[in-house]
């Protein structure tokens, strides 16, 4: 997971919400810029971008999936072939 905020921000969250993944903190907006994801205002989109272990990115989802995050996410890793460990 990628976020604009600060670091300290992060782990709060992390600790809130006892995250086992890891987070890049990105305040200065230099990843978020790279990949495009700078909105109004400033803040970055919460897409989702698919990245294969070669590097290449599989899928970039803009539309919003707070309803169904967890089913979406299993789908698409579904539908990409991503194999469970």
């Amino acid at each position: 997971m990628a976020s604009v905020d600060a670091p300290e921000d992060n782990k709060r969250f992390a600790e809130q919400n006892e995250a086992d993944f890891a987070m890049l903190s990105d305040p200065e907006k230099k990843v978020a810029g790279d990949y495009g994801v700078i909105g109004r205002g400033g803040l970055a989109n919460r897409w989702w971008f698919f990245i294969g272990p070669d590097g290449k990115v599989l899928h970039v989802e803009t539309a919003q999936h707070m309803a169904d995050a967890g089913e979406f996410l299993v789908a698409k890793l579904t539908e990409l072939g991503v194999k469970k460990k």
